[in-house]
């Protein structure tokens, strides 16, 4: 019965999901985490450069994700709901630091990158042994030059790229006027171009 629930759930949109959830139904919670665990940990990758205060976040993101399901009110606002849950935990932890962000240096071991989420690790059945490595490198300049911007930049850039947010949501999420966001997303863009110059010319 159990895996029958879970094979049900897998054939279920979002929006469907959140509402068995809200339903204490815990096979709908448990392919809610699966579906957005991967993006959510990838968010904050992005966004710290700690491994162990990844982990952590993620972890503590998808807590707040099911222990609050029954908050939400509109399932289908499920997306924008989770990425408020990923910005107040990113400023919680900033405010926890008290301090900036560390950038991540440039001599780092690639034995200490072993344990995170790493998308140029995936393998591509069509990319030559040459492609891969220059693909590898290209993540790991631009790991690099997003953590070494500005946590506002690196908060914008995150949301609007790799979450897909559009400026009126972010906007929201970061309590700024539109007009900002968009100034430090050409910032932030205008500086990972000027640090990949020399590998995308």
């Amino acid at each position: 019965m159990i895996i029958f629930g879970k094979k049900h759930c897998r054939q279920k949109t979002i929006e469907q999901l959140v509402v068995m959830a809200q339903h204490d139904d815990l096979d709908a919670v448990e392919e809610l985490v699966k579906r957005n665990q991967e993006n959510i940990y990838a968010s904050f990758y992005y966004l710290s450069s700690n491994c162990e205060d990844i982990l952590d976040l993620t972890q503590e993101a998808l807590l707040k994700m099911a222990k609050n399901i029954k908050k939400l009110k509109d399932p289908a606002k499920f997306k924008p709901w989770l990425n408020q849950i990923i910005t107040r935990l990113f400023y919680d932890y900033i405010r926890s630091k008290n301090r900036k962000l560390k950038t991540v240096p440039i001599d780092k071991k690639e034995d200490d990158e072993q344990d995170r989420f790493n998308v140029a690790e995936v393998p591509c059945g069509k990319c030559s042994p040459e492609e891969s490595s220059l693909n590898s490198e290209l993540h790991c300049i631009i790991e690099r030059s997003i953590h070494k911007l500005p946590e506002s930049f690196r908060l914008a850039i995150v949301l609007r790229e790799f979450q897909g947010l559009s400026y009126e949501e972010i906007a929201e999420l970061t309590k700024t006027n539109v007009g900002t966001v968009k100034s430090r997303i050409a910032r932030a863009r205008n500086k990972l171009q000027e640090d990949l110059k020399e590998y995308i010319a």
